[in-house]
């Protein structure tokens, strides 16, 4: 039996990272791999018999003392600790491959070198674009940003990328600066998967090799989601209520079309979109958080769901799970929302940041017969179980794994 061993900061089901290291692993299971885990104390954490070689909790944000702060620090940038735990696992879970996600600050770059060290194959899925920009998405608070990719780190702090901190820009500064100089990631990972096309080409242009990349798109299991194919009277959005989320844009746009719009989650800007919605005569309505079945209603009920985002997404696993409810996607023309839209056919692409040429798509799908609405959510159902399925994933992971060396007990 083949061993996997899964890496990832958060050992619960935080954001979707979390839930890709969780079902990844589930799969693997599934096929026959024995799994491991390696993460960090929380008191939200999964059970797990493997948490005895969990790292200490390490959360921004928390009332530390001056101390405690310069510890985490220097965890940030190298965690010894990290290091030490994570050889102990190993000697009891000799790893014939291991799969990272999300590894930064809290375990940190300086477990990879324990890995390759030990003959252990090293795949890290990039959720973000961390491996490339210091600051994961290549955003501050000024938009996007690529001044990193031919210029100092240094521009992390001038720019007070992270969190718009000087402490925080500046210790990410540091670590970043020091495992470029170490060459962390690009000499001791053996493949990057990138689930978008567009991070691959990223990547690429920041200097990555194409042969240490490899595209494997996300899928989503359509049998777990049921279709509502009538279209509904309102727009929806759900995810995070955050600056990059272009809801701003989207909530002057709603106003401008006259539309219906439902918004769903919370986040930094909440208070301040909320204020914004009042002074655009407050026709949009807040939800708060939802999730599960009350969130799939949402969905389902809708007409359409609308992602505006003004930042480099990935490939956002809300188009998936929309598209698999027989929703079409409003998506912005940004990152690699367009790769998973085709336009007209299951959905609809606008300039990222123009909130009138999303009022105008608005108005006009408002203004569609129900009967073409419902045509493209077939569609997209359809599209998601003729391209984004469990089973392509599946075969294209396990066909990685085997150019490592390593075959599960299905190959034999």
């Amino acid at each position: 039996m083949p061993k996997l061993l899964n890496i990832n900061s958060y050992h619960y089901r935080r954001g979707g990272s979390d839930a890709v290291y969780f079902d990844h692993a589930e799969l693997m299971g599934q096929m026959g791999w024995e799994n491991a885990y390696f993460s960090m104390n929380h008191p939200k954490n999964v059970v797990s018999r493997w948490s005895r070689y969990f790292v200490d909790e390490l959360e921004f944000g928390e009332a530390y003392s001056l101390p405690q702060k310069l510890m985490m620090a220097t965890k940030v940038v190298y965690s010894f600790e990290a290091q030490r735990k994570l050889k102990s696992l190993l000697r009891d879970f000799p790893a014939d491959v291991a799969h990272l996600h999300c590894i930064y600050h809290h375990l940190s770059p300086s477990i990879l070198p324990v890995l390759s060290g030990l003959g252990v194959p090293v795949v890290m899925t990039a959720h973000d674009l961390k491996i490339a920009c210091p600051a994961y998405k290549m955003l501050n608070r000024g938009g996007v940003c690529e001044r990193c990719k031919t210029g100092s780190v240094l521009n992390v702090i001038k720019h007070r990328c992270v969190r718009d901190s000087l402490g925080a820009s500046a210790v990410v500064a540091l670590e970043s600066g020091l495992h470029g100089a170490l060459n962390t990631y690009r000499k001791h990972l053996s493949k990057v998967v990138v689930p978008s096309r567009f991070f691959l080409e990223k990547l690429h242009e920041w200097g990555w090799p194409r042969e240490q990349l490899r595209y494997i798109p996300n899928y989503v299991d359509a049998g777990r989601y049921e279709p509502a194919y009538q279209p509904g009277s309102y727009f929806l959005y759900f995810g995070r209520l955050a600056p990059e989320k272009g809801v701003a844009t989207l909530l002057r746009a709603a106003a401008q079309a006259g539309v219906a719009l439902k918004l769903a989650g919370t986040g930094p800007e909440s208070d301040a979109l909320q204020d914004l919605n009042a002074r655009l005569g407050g026709r949009a309505e807040f939800l708060g958080f939802r999730s599960g079945a009350d969130l799939h209603r949402l969905v389902q009920q809708s007409r359409a769901v609308v992602l505006p985002s003004e930042w480099y997404e990935n490939a956002p696993m809300s188009v998936l799970e929309s598209f698999a409810m027989g929703k079409p996607v409003i998506g912005a023309r940004m990152g690699g929302i367009p790769e998973m839209i085709d336009e007209g056919q299951n959905g609809w692409i606008f300039e990222s940041g123009s909130s009138a040429e999303l009022a105008s798509l608005l108005s006009r799908v408002a203004a569609l017969p129900d009967s073409r609405v419902e045509a493209l959510g077939r569609a997209a159902r359809t599209g998601v179980e003729q391209r984004f399925h469990r089973a392509g994933y599946v075969e294209a992971t396990l066909a990685l794994y085997a150019e490592l060396g390593v075959r599960s007990n299905a190959d034999e």
